[in-house]
């Protein structure tokens, strides 16, 4: 019994912050949120934007394994 009063008493005293407006952690967001806010960023680098990959137009993936099972085509789009 002492052991389940002992699991809930962390729960218990989170409820009990949370119903009288005081949110645990909140402060610390708020601090952590302000601090990288306020790092300068540096643009001395810029990147070479990658090479785009050919598009494939071939079946690939579940419709490629559709087609496999499929027993006859699919009918023709109009």
């Amino acid at each position: 019994m002492t052991e389940i009063v002992l699991a809930l008493v962390p729960l218990l005293l989170l409820v009990t912050a949370l119903l009288l407006g005081h949110y645990p952690g909140c402060d610390t967001i708020v601090r952590l949120g302000e601090r990288f806010a306020s790092r300068p960023r540096s643009r001395a680098v810029r990147r070479r934007p990658r090479p785009v990959a050919p598009r494939s137009h071939a079946a690939s993936g579940g419709l490629l394994i559709a087609f496999g099972l499929a027993q006859r085509p699919p009918p023709l789009a109009l």
